[in-house]
Order: structure tokens, then sequence, then C-alpha cells
């Protein structure tokens, strides 16, 4: 019975080893640069490879999922391993929780924003919010619940967007002494028109996932967070099985009708997000949110 077996597993490399070397047979890629992050790491960013797809998930639910600088660096560098990673093909963003997130973590954020420079910067990052360089590679960002701010302009930033019906959007930055620093004030206005952009951004008002899909932010709208999910890692799956090259020249094509328009925008945003740090108003509006009550803006 041990030859009998051994007779088998012989055969069965051999005919395995014949396949693979056949002119049709794709050359498996070895050369991978993004690794996987689990939950129960505790990370705030979780990294996960499924086939030709990353999942990128944050994770800081105890509040709300805010942005904080290791989490801002932490997708920095996982879009860059992901851009650089030639096994990957496609890229889903989403939150763990109740909550996509509710955007900055101001406080954590206060010291790097004050400067005015970009909030995160080297050879070996990507910026989650487009502000220099770009993505060569499709993302898809999965939002639900709350979506506020920076959190609104990390999903502008993608090129695929689909929601949970039970998501709720801000960009309510002005209503604190702020402004939106992470390239709303381009990409929103670009996706959703003039009128649209400024309705919501002018005012502070929220909105919801139906009147994000009569805008244009989104492209699909799912009963659910976790069919949102499955609906973005769905699609990432179909982009996975098209041609990776036509993929990348259909994306810089596209970025070379839009992208010469905004360079001169996004590049001034650091420098003015980083001015109104200085300002009374923003310390009138910090202060506001941290006693609850409405904040008085002088306008200086």
């Amino acid at each position: 019975m041990v030859l009998k077996g051994a007779a088998v597993m012989s055969t069965f490399a051999a005919l395995k080893a014949t396949a693979a070397d056949l002119p049709h047979a794709p050359k498996a890629e070895t050369i991978t640069h993004l690794k996987e992050v689990p939950k129960d790491s505790g990370a705030t960013l979780t990294v996960e490879r499924r086939g030709t797809t990353a999942l990128f998930g944050i994770n800081r639910p105890d509040v709300q999922n805010r942005i904080d600088p290791q989490t801002f660096r932490a997708l920095a560098r996982g879009y860059y391993d992901y851009a650089n990673d030639p096994s990957l093909r496609a890229a889903v963003l989403f939150g763990h929780g109740a909550d996509f997130s509710r955007g900055i973590d101001v406080d954590a954020f206060k010291e790097i924003a004050a400067s005015g420079k970009p909030f995160v910067s080297g050879s070996d990052v990507i910026d989650p919010l487009g502000k220099k360089l770009g993505l060569t590679k499709p993302l898809i960002v999965v939002v639900h619940g709350d979506t506020w701010n920076m959190a609104h302009e990390l999903h502008l930033f993608a090129d695929i967007r689909i929601a949970a019906a039970d998501t709720r959007f801000g960009q309510d930055e002005n209503t604190h002494g702020r402004f939106p620093g992470g390239g709303a004030t381009v990409r929103f206005v670009r996706e959703a028109g003039w009128g649209n952009a400024m309705r919501y951004m002018l005012t502070g008002d929220h909105w919801g996932a139906s009147e994000a899909f009569r805008m244009g932010t989104i492209q699909e709208i799912c009963a659910t967070s976790d069919a949102a999910l499955a609906r973005g890692i769905n699609m990432a799956e179909k982009i996975g099985r098209c041609g990776p090259l036509g993929i990348k020249a259909t994306l810089a094509s596209a970025h070379l009708a839009i992208d010469p328009g905004e360079t001169l925008a996004l590049s001034k945003i650091d420098a003015q997000f980083g001015a109104l740090f200085h300002s009374r108003d923003f310390q009138e509006g910090h202060d506001a949110d941290l006693t609850g009550r409405q904040p008085v803006f002088i306008g200086k």
C-alpha cells in the first residue's frame, strides 16, 4: 500500500508540474509587499489579503473610528505596499464596528495640522487623501454609519464608492471653526457639482445614502453594512479578473483629464488647514465641542 500511495503521489506531482509548464498557464507572482494585520492584533488598521484583493479596515470602534496619525500613517503605508505588490489588483477600504469613521481625531492631529505640513511624508507612503500622488490601481471604499469630514474625504478619494443604507455623511468642519482640509473642496465639488457640495459644506448639514446617490458621490446602496462590504469585495474581484495593464491605462487616462486642474488647489490645502488651527475661532469650536455648547465665532 505504501508503494502504491507513493506511485500515485509521484504521478500527481508529475501531472501538476506538466500543467504548470504549459504555455497558457499563468505564472504565479512570488513578489509580495503587503503584509496581513489581523483584527486581534490590536492594530488600528487591519489588513487582509484575499486573492488579488487587499482589504483595509479602520479599527478604532471605541472612538467611532476617528483617524489618528498612527492610523493615517498605517493606511498610507498600506496603500503604498498595495500599489507596489504585483499580486494585488484591487483594494477595499471599510470600517469595523458601528461606523465607517467620524473623521479626524482633532486632538491627536492638532500639532501636525497646526504646522501646515503634510499629514504624512516619505518615499514609502501614498497619501490616503491623494493631495499629491494618487493610486495607480483601483480603490473601492465601502461606508456605513457615521462617515464624517476626513472620513468622507477618504471616501471621495476612491474610484468606486458603495454605501450601506444607514450611512450618515457629513462635511461639517465649518461649524467647528475649521474647513474641509482633506480634499472635499476639490473632489466633492467635482463629483456632486458646486451647488450640491456647497449646500452641505457651508451649512454643515448632514445627509444620507439616498442623497449621496442622487448627487453621484456613491455608485450603489446596499441594505446593510455586511451587504455593502460583500458587494465591494465582489466588485474588487471582478476588477481582479480584468487585464491589469488595461485597468492601469484606464485610470491613468482618466486622471490626465482631471488632475492638472486640481493640482494647485490640493497643494495649498495643508497650509490653509494649518492656518485655521492658530485662529481664535478654531479654539472656540474646540472648546464648544468639549462643553457641549453652541460656538460663538468672531472671524478671527
